[in-house]
Order: structure tokens, then sequence, then C-alpha cells
């Protein structure tokens, strides 16, 4: 194998990375370079897209300059990134109108639902797949149009353009010459119909923007464009492998035949289900995805976007001090032989799939005189797994697709009791991937196929990265009992 490598870069909700993977795709080396949070209102969240393409640069540059790769060691540039994240910048100056509104961002709640009542909930549902909430993109570029003095007159005339950060890198990578976005950023928009696999009119319409502001959607596995050598390092590489960082994961995974299922556990999760090759209905509280596309075919996901998974432990560690370590947290929930009736629901910042309840907020019921901080340690380890259950049930039983196995990434994973007690809830296999940065290999999976260094998915599919296979232990009656008494604790957290 020659010593060539696919730069990957994974721009996330809290920092970018420059990653380098050679051509048997192994992690060679990272650089991360973290960018502000800013939250000028309550319930806004924004980036600086300036710092986040300069911190792109500055990644590139030092993974490159670190490893002593010449130019002819880099096949080229594969981008993944945190979706739903949104933003305007004017085609003239090349810079953005307003800081780029983050997918945590509440800012477009009161269109959002002005829309509902007004009876528009069927109608996006079946044009895009989702349901109306702020968490997509479209609401709020229309708050920053409304919002921001003078855009309305400039979109007129054609001189801005928006897109995903994935659009707003690839821009500036080639120094203004491509406005592109793939096929998985382009569906969490909500402007986008899925069906048609096309910007839809009426609902361009409906948010207030301008066809022309839009950028082109292509596949995955395509050469987007070129890096400007004025912009990188006197570099013209081929960037492709354009993909939105959960969809990353999915291909990462070699989640590629119908029943296939991922769940990435984050600071929340995204759990995805292949569907095939046509987008199903999705059962209540999901959503229907484009998965990723490649080879001009489209596979379909059922998804459920779980807002606190990963972030529930930083909250036992951080806030409330229960543990000073997240090394602690098996042994402390192992050491007592059951939660004790303990329920902790973590709706910190509402319930996301399938309640969709911004109205929730968290909290620890059930607790005896005896209950101990290792109790509360464990029911927040086992909120984790009933919250993906609570999703991947109406995957397989109203979505006519049965799950066959769960993938699983991110670090709680590496908790063997969480992934073991995962395995007894959803009644299937949990199986554990060895690497790390899987969204970022899949992104690296599919600009490969896009610069011939695998020749098509099986090739991809024989690179094994499994390093654990988990499978149900507990009795089917104890986990019902169990997770009868998860949904009563979600019904006190949600009573208004």
């Amino acid at each position: 194998m020659d010593k060539r490598y696919i730069l990957s870069i994974d721009q996330s909700t809290s920092a970018t990375k420059a990653i380098l993977f050679s051509h048997d795709g192994k992690l060679v080396d990272r650089v991360t370079i973290a960018h502000k949070q800013f939250y000028p209102f309550p319930g806004f969240v924004e980036h600086d897209p300036v710092e986040i393409f300069d911190n792109t640069l500055k990644s590139m540059g030092k993974v490159i300059s670190k490893n002593k790769i010449d130019h002819s060691g880099l096949t080229g540039i594969a981008i993944t990134n945190q979706r739903e994240t949104a933003m305007i910048w004017d085609k003239k100056t090349g810079l953005p109108v307003a800081n780029a509104a983050v997918w945590q961002c509440l800012r477009g709640g009161d269109y959002c639902n002005k829309l509902k009542s007004e009876g528009f909930s069927e109608q996006i549902a079946q044009k895009t797949g989702l349901i109306i909430d702020p968490y997509f993109s479209a609401s709020k570029l229309k708050w920053i149009m409304d919002n921001t003095p003078g855009l309305k007159a400039k979109a007129s005339k054609s001189e801005l353009l928006l897109g995903t950060m994935d659009s707003w890198l690839l821009w500036k990578l080639t120094n203004g010459k491509i406005h592109a976005t793939d096929y998985t950023n382009a569906c969490r928009t909500m402007l986008f119909n899925i069906h048609k696999l096309e910007w839809d009119k009426e609902l361009i319409d409906l948010f207030g923007l301008e066809e022309t502001m839009f950028p082109e959607v292509k596949f995955s596995d395509e050469i987007f464009g070129f890096t400007d050598p004025s912009v990188a390092f006197g570099l013209e590489l081929p960037i492709a492998g354009l993909t939105g960082d959960s969809h990353g994961a999915l291909f990462g995974q070699n989640c590629f035949e119908p029943g296939s299922g991922k769940a990435t556990y984050g600071t929340g999760s995204s759990v995805m289900m292949n569907v095939g090759k046509k987008p199903l209905a999705p059962p209540e509280g999901l959503v229907t995805s484009i998965g990723f596309a490649c080879n001009k075919q489209i596979d379909y996901v059922f998804e459920g976007n779980i807002h606190c998974t990963g972030d529930t432990l930083n909250w036992l560690k951080n806030e409330i001090g229960l543990i000073a370590d997240n090394s602690e947290i098996e042994p402390l929930a192992t050491s007592v032989k059951n939660n004790n009736g303990v329920y902790l629901i973590p709706a910190f910042v509402g319930l996301g799939a399938p309640y969709w309840d911004n109205q929730a907020r968290a909290s620890i019921s059930g607790m005896p005189r005896n209950t101990t901080k290792a109790h509360i340690v464990r029911a927040a380890l086992e909120s984790i797994a009933y919250q993906v259950k609570d999703v991947v049930d109406p995957m397989s039983e109203k979505g006519k697709v049965r799950l066959k196995y769960l993938n699983v990434d991110g670090g709680p994973t590496r908790n063997n009791f969480l992934m073991q007690f995962q395995a007894d809830t959803i009644r299937g296999e949990i199986v554990r991937s060895n690497i790390e940065e899987i969204s970022a290999l899949g992104a690296t999976f599919l600009a490969g196929l896009a610069f011939n260094v695998w020749k098509d998915k099986a090739e991809i599919g024989s690179l094994n990265y499994v390093e654990k296979t988990f499978t149900p232990q507990k009795h089917q009656s104890e986990i019902d009992e169990l997770y009868k008494g998860w949904k009563k604790a979600v019904e006190r957290t949600r009573l208004k």
C-alpha cells in the first residue's frame, strides 16, 4: 500500500478536526481546534463561520506539516459536518451576513408554531420526511432573512448564498468557485423534496427565501471541485465525500442493507436504520431522511434524534458532582444489583424523538430512602438505553423493516454495562466498532469511491472494524417491567 492519505475535515458542533486516513482505512493522525459558542439571547446558539474556516485551514496545515506530507501524499479532501446549522453569506464580499444559527438554536420556534397552527405539518412531512421543528434549518434561515437589514433587497438581486457548513467550507476552499452540497445535508433543511430530489419551490417561498440562494445538490461520491492553491497551501486537491455527520457514521458503519442501523452516542444521539431505496412514511415521532447518496443511488433511513445521552454523564460529573471522572461510572453502576426503582429522565432541553416535547424538563423519580448515588448513576446510564429503545422499537414494529443489528459509536459505547443493557432493551445485537471518528471515516470512504481508492461498497465492507458484539442476556419479562417504569417516569415528566 502506498503512503497516500485522504484528509477528512470533520466540522462538528464544538470543534474542527483535520483527520488523516490512509488508503487502507486506518486513522493516522488528527488535529482538533475548538471554536467559540455564542448565546446572544435565550434559546439562541451561534457559531462564527469565519472562525470556523480559519480553524479549518489551521487544522489542515498542522496535520500536514506534523506528518511531513508533501503534495503528492494527499489524494484529496473529504468533508463531514454538523447538520442543520445554517448560514447566509454575501456572494460579492465572501462574508457571512450574520453568525451561523446552530442546530440547537430555537430562534425559529415561533414561525414553526405558526406553520403548525396553519395546517402545514402534513404538507411538509410529505415533501421532506420531516416534522416542523426549529431544529431543522429552514426557520433559522427565515429568521436571519427577516431580522438582518437589507437582506431581502440583496436576495432579490441574487447577491446572497445560503447553505449548511459543508457548503460554506466548500465555497471557501474553492475560493468561491463552487456552491454545492450533498443530498444528506440538503434533506435536513426542511426545504428539500426527498421524492423529487430537488429544492422545493413552494417551501422556499413559504420561508421567504430565493431559489438563487441555494446550492447545487450532488452525490457524495462525486468530485465537487478542487481547492484553490491561493487558499489551501498551494494545493489543488479534489474535494469529495461531503456528508452530514450522522450520515457519515451510517456509511462508516457499513449500514448498506435495509434493516441495518447505527446509533451515535455523543452529546445527544442520532439513531438511523436503512429502509432501502424508497422513502417510507416514518413511524410517529420519527423522520425519514436520505441516509447516503452514492453510485447514483439514494438509500433512505428512518431517524430519531435524542437530545441528551452522553451529556447526561457530563451532568453527573460537572453539575452535580456525583463522580469525579467518567471512569467511575461503570463501577458505580454495577455496584448495585438494579436501579432500585429509580429513573432519571434527562429532559434538560426537552425531549427529542419520539416525543418532541420542548416543555418537558429533567427529573429523577421513584427514589426510596435507601437510594444511593450508585442508583442515580445507574439510572443515568439506563436512561440512555431507554431513549434509544424509544426510537428503535417503532422503527422495527411500525416501519415495515425490522432492525437486524445496531452498530454503535461514540464515547459512551466504551461502557460495557451500557452496551449490554442496550442489547437487552432492544432485544438485538449491538456491534461496537474499534475506530474513533466514524463520521470522518464514512466521509473518507465516500471520497475514496470518488478518488478510486476503493472500487465499491463491497470492498469497503470487507474492512473489519468490529471490536465487540453484545447479545441480549436478560429475560424479556424483566426488561418489559423495567421499561414500563421508564414510560411511567417519562409521562410524569411531561405532565403540564
